[in-house]
């Protein structure tokens, strides 16, 4: 008896042996990168599915149409979600669809031909979806795609993202009814309602979606693809750890297109991307007000590099939402064209509202044809529209200090440095180093409230 009970044991481990190893087999390797930072940065973690078994939209009924696509697209996630490790291919072709909800352990992946077209019907991005809207949480049109608390999660490959705008750029303009929503959005996020209570999913809010949004996920590869167009921001990190963004070109030329918009996110890694955007090519944000306030986490660990930039406004901006507050960023080796329609290099922008901080920021090595403004602005009291339309509720000034650049060469500027810090509250410690601009057009630094500015 004894025997046979032993003999039972050993089947058992080997079974579970069998079975752990058959899981394993067929999850996402993690890899992990190492960056050299002039910080203390921890290795970012990235999924690799090479050995995930492949699943072809076509053989879950996609003939083009977005009824059929986004059907077979969502067959097709979920099932390689459920087998623990998947590859949802889109092969070449134009493929219309709706609204695309990533799940754990799934890659996205478009063949070289392959364009995903996202419809331009705002109810194909509905129910609404827990999001955010310029720094505060709540309900809103899905994103076009959207991954929420998930992990080990991709979209690769060298083919195409496309958004039609059709109806999106109508809701470029801000009339009194949007202006309203905003309103309302504010002072429920001012006074702590529950996300669920703002539901901003009406007829005359027109709060655009983003793009593509990591919400509260991590692990997370963005690798290859080409994406035009986008209804609001592109490329959303937000609360989300250890994303790569490589290889990626982004063609964006609306209101409010961002490249890149991390948010209250961590460890990231942005390089070998081109960027040709109506905004700014990387905008870091953490967060507006009282929401940040709330959810207390700093966007850090950011490293930008090798990239280059055809239009937009700043190279990188900092704010004006960064109430969670901004550290431990690295912008190197990249290169404005000439020709490019820019403002600055590097914009941080704050007002009396935000609180935050901002710190420990290097910008190294990079080439620019003519700026419009300057290499470094630095402004306390950026409010735009919202100057007017709502009121301050809770004054907080932000910190800002340890600024590094570094061995930055351009055509053509108005200035070096515009920086402006609070009278009540002065900027501290930026040092300007090997900085050559061929030709200024004003006077090389406009500077007020700071303590500590060195040039070499």
């Amino acid at each position: 008896m004894k025997l046979v009970v032993i003999l039972a044991f050993i089947i058992t481990l080997i079974s579970c042996k069998e079975k752990k190893s058959t899981f394993f087999e067929h999850s996402p390797k993690i890899e992990k990168i190492s960056l050299k930072t002039p910080f203390n940065m921890p290795k970012i973690k990235v999924p690799n599915f090479s050995n995930c078994e492949r699943f072809v939209i076509t053989d879950f009924g996609a003939k083009g149409d977005k009824e059929t696509t986004s059907k077979a697209i969502k067959m097709a996630i979920e099932k390689a979600n459920k087998q623990g490790c998947g590859v949802v291919v889109i092969p070449n072709g134009e493929w219309l669809t709706k609204k695309i909800h990533l799940k754990s352990n799934v890659n996205l992946h478009l063949e070289d031909s392959a364009k995903l077209i996202f419809s331009e019907d705002p109810e194909d991005y509905l129910p609404e979806v827990f999001t955010t809207w310029e720094g505060m949480e709540c309900y809103n049109y899905s994103p076009l795609i959207y991954a929420l608390e998930c992990q080990n999660i991709a979209i690769t490959g060298k083919g195409k993202l496309h958004a039609k705008m059709d109806v999106w750029k109508t809701w470029f303009s801000r009339p009194e009814a949007h202006l309203n929503s905003l309103k309302r959005l504010y002072n429920l996020a001012s006074f702590d309602k529950p996300v669920k209570e703002r539901q901003m999913v009406n007829d005359t809010s027109h709060f655009r979606p983003q793009f593509i949004q990591f919400n509260r996920s991590e692990n997370i590869l963005l690798e290859g693809v080409t994406i035009v167009n986008s209804p609001f921001w592109t490329i959303h990190p937000y609360l989300s750890k250890n994303v790569v963004i490589r290889d990626v070109k982004v063609k964006a030329h609306g209101h409010n297109n961002d490249g890149v918009d991390p948010e209250m996110s961590q460890n990231v890694l942005i390089e070998n991307c081109i960027f040709d955007q109506g905004d700014d090519a990387i905008a870091i944000k953490s967060g507006r007000n009282q929401d940040a306030w709330r959810l207390n986490t700093p966007s850090k660990n950011i490293v930008m590099r090798n990239c280059v930039m055809k239009n937009g406004h700043q190279l990188v901006a900092i704010g004006s939402e960064l109430s969670g507050g901004v550290k431990n960023i690295l912008i190197s080796d990249c290169e404005v064209i000439s020709g490019a329609s820019m403002f600055h290099l590097v914009y941080i922008k704050t007002n009396e509202r935000r609180g935050g901080f901002v710190s420990n920021i290097h910008v190294n090595n990079i080439k620019s044809g003519s700026i419009k403004k300057g290499i470094l602005g630095i402004e306390t009291d950026v409010l735009y529209q919202w100057r007017d339309l709502v009121p301050t509720i809770e004054k907080k000034l932000t910190p800002i200090k340890n600024i590094y650049i570094n061995n930055i060469h351009a055509s053509k500027a108005e200035y070096v440095t515009l920086i402006k810090g609070q009278k009540d509250l002065a900027i501290e410690n930026v040092k300007i180093l090997n900085v050559e601009v061929d030709t200024i057009l004003s006077k090389k630094y406009i500077n007020s409230n700071i303590n500590g500015f060195y040039v070499q």
